[in-house]
């Protein structure tokens, strides 16, 4: 048997295979085009895993809150007075003092030494002042005792003089005696005007040696006291009554003057600093109401103080506390802090919805019934910690969804079952 080729059956039968490709092609499209331009299947939603709230009307208090710790109101850092090196500390960390507690002990053979010195120069002084003081006592008397006997020889020349110018009119006694006796008065008188010049003098030049002298003996007892208490702060006490909080050194460590080897503060007196956001603290103002939670309750507070730098994005408010502390609140403590703001009525506001922002917009899901949620664009005004204020797409009553629906941006409505 001889076969036969047929060219016009193969053509045929490409043509058929071309049509079923292509109207395969065109029913594909169609079905995608169709299935393109239906609305989405609407997604069904727990309803326990939303959470909803409703619009309310009246009186809205502003508030903005911000984590912080207790700190002591008062806090000394207790320096070294004196160099030297650690010997011994006597108090730990978390121990309560008094004024007077000694802290640690310094030891400085180099100090011990100068305050010797300085005692012995001191007593040095005090008996060279007490040498002079009696030499000059000493010159002051033979100068009295000489001018004494010059006014005794004066008075005798003068009473011998006044004798012999009775008789020399009576011619007893020789005008020329007398003339001799009354000289005689004269230059004791004059001797003993000088004497007294000098005495004068001598007492004020005495006076001057000793007040150097003194001076002297001041300035050597004043060092001595310097060392005295140098040596004296070798002990380093508290200063205050409290708890001491730190001690930033030990034992065998050399530290210099004036660097810190203690902290006390006093427990009974706390604050709180709050670290509020910088976007929120513009509102902040002195004297405005706190609420300071301590995990073991609620501390009244009032606004003293507002730092005027930025760190990290946050402003430092410092809070006094007004109320009773609770038990367990101690320096250190994180605490959180809500500040009242302002109180505004007839306001309309709700729960603060996720990523919800002050004067601004956002889509949200407002309840239709019991089962169905619909998204509407919401207009929101001022805000607090946990609400907001709507300035249009919402009305009194109106329940709305403020968990975060961002897994459902593509869709208008929802199911709530």
């Amino acid at each position: 048997m001889v076969d036969i080729k047929r060219p016009d059956l193969k053509r045929k039968r490409q043509r058929r295979q071309w049509l079923y490709a292509a109207v395969g092609v065109a029913a594909l499209s169609a079905s995608a085009a169709a299935v393109f331009y239906l609305d989405p299947a609407t997604p069904s939603v727990p309803r326990n895993s939303v959470w909803t709230d409703t619009v309310r009307e009246g009186e809205f208090v502003r508030e903005v809150r911000g984590p912080g710790t207790l700190v002591p109101r008062e806090i000394r850092w207790i320096p070294a007075a004196s160099a030297g090196r650690i010997e011994r500390i006597l108090v730990k960390p978390g121990a309560r003092v008094e004024e007077d507690t000694v802290l640690a002990e310094l030891s400085n053979p180099e100090l011990l030494q100068q305050a010797d010195e300085a005692r012995w120069q001191a007593e040095a002084a005090a008996a060279d002042w007490r040498s002079l003081e009696a030499e000059l006592d000493r010159q002051l008397l033979d100068a009295q005792a000489g001018l004494a006997a010059v006014r005794a020889d004066y008075m005798s020349a003068r009473l011998q003089a006044d004798a012999e110018g009775s008789l020399a009119e009576t011619g007893v006694v020789s005008a020329l005696q007398y003339q001799q006796t009354r000289l005689r008065a004269d230059q004791l008188e004059l001797r003993l005007g000088l004497e007294e010049k000098r005495i004068t003098r001598l007492e004020s030049s005495i006076q001057a040696q000793l007040d150097a002298r003194r001076a002297s003996v001041e300035q050597a007892n004043r060092l001595r006291e310097q060392r005295d208490r140098q040596v004296a702060d070798l002990s380093i006490r508290s200063g205050i009554a409290g708890v001491l909080q730190q001690v930033p050194v030990e034992e065998g460590q050399q530290v210099e003057l004036g660097a810190n080897v203690a902290r006390v503060a006093r427990p009974d007196e706390l604050i709180a600093e709050l670290r509020i956001a910088e976007t929120q603290a513009r509102d902040v103002q002195l004297d405005q109401s706190v609420k300071v939670d301590t995990r073991n309750g609620i501390v009244a507070g009032r606004v003293i103080r507002i730092d005027p730098a930025v760190q990290n994005g946050t402003v430092q408010v410092d809070v006094e506390l007004v109320g009773e502390l609770p038990a367990g609140a101690r320096p250190d403590l994180t605490v959180d802090g809500t500040i009242e703001i302002e109180r505004l009525d007839d306001v309309l506001f709700v729960g603060r919805p996720a990523y919800s922002q002050p004067e601004s917009a956002l889509e949200l899901f407002r309840l239709d019934g019991e089962s169905q949620a619909r998204r509407v664009n919401v207009s929101f005004g001022r805000a607090s910690v946990n609400l907001i204020e709507i300035r249009s797409g919402l009305q009194q009553g109106d329940r709305v969804i403020l968990s975060d629906t961002s897994a459902w941006q593509d869709f208008e409505t929802l199911r709530i079952e």
